[in-house]
């Protein structure tokens, strides 16, 4: 075999590894965005049923220690980017809890609570509930229901920090240690789209806490409840 066939053959095998190479990157970009979102879609069916299993039964009023890893606590909804954005929240923020949906960072308080309910959930891949989550802006509502009552929070500012960022979870961010006095919300994804290099927080501060009953609906989500 002469020096060109050789540099033939070995550019054409070239060649086929880097068509084969992009087939399974090909495939492996379908699973990720399309069979996680089916998998979480299943899941997530199938907390809201339990979810409002769990809150139509009489009894006490669950609270935090009730609570087990990848167990629905919450709903959010996310009523100024786009129909349908509401997820159930499960409790934690392990590997297989945010498969499922947005996870309650455990040790973090509860809605409606003084201190910092923090929220973590995936911006690609299992629905993607917070894909759309830089698109919030300053004023904006973000509701939390719970088994008797609906938290309307109001964005007060969004920015990046580093992945290892942890004082932001604090019931006071950035001041471990300190008693709160304010009823926050945080939000946590990574950032940017397809990457985890830094995280974006979402921060909002609770402006009207409001009692279930028949027919409650609060303001903010007034026009949702209409198109239902």
């Amino acid at each position: 075999m002469s020096w060109g066939d050789r540099a033939r053959w070995v550019i054409s095998g070239l060649g086929q590894l880097m068509i084969t190479f992009g087939v399974v990157l090909l495939l492996f970009c379908v699973y990720e965005l399309k069979f996680t979102n089916v998998y979480t879609g299943q899941q997530q069916e199938q907390l809201g049923k339990d979810l409002a299993t769990t809150w139509a039964a009489p009894g006490k009023t669950a609270v935090l220690p009730d609570y087990q890893s990848g167990q629905g606590i919450a709903r959010i909804y996310l009523p100024t980017i786009g129909d349908g954005q509401v997820h159930v929240v499960v409790e934690g923020v392990g590997r297989s809890d945010l498969k499922k949906g947005p996870g309650h960072y455990p040790g973090t308080d509860l809605p409606g609570a003084v201190g910092n309910v923090v929220i973590s959930g995936h911006r690609t891949t299992y629905g993607a509930p917070f894909n759309r989550l830089d698109e919030l802006k300053v004023g904006d509502p973000i509701v939390l229901e719970t088994q008797t009552s609906f938290y309307t929070y109001r964005l007060t500012r969004s920015f990046i920090v580093q992945p290892d960022a942890l004082g932001e979870t604090a019931p006071v961010p950035g001041q471990p240690g300190v008693t709160p006095t304010e009823r926050l919300l945080t939000l946590t994804t990574c950032n940017p789209k397809f990457s985890a290099r830094t995280r974006l927080i979402i921060r909002a501060l609770l402006e009207t806490p409001l009692a279930k009953g028949p027919g409650v609906v609060p303001p903010a989500l007034a026009a949702m409840a209409r198109e239902i």
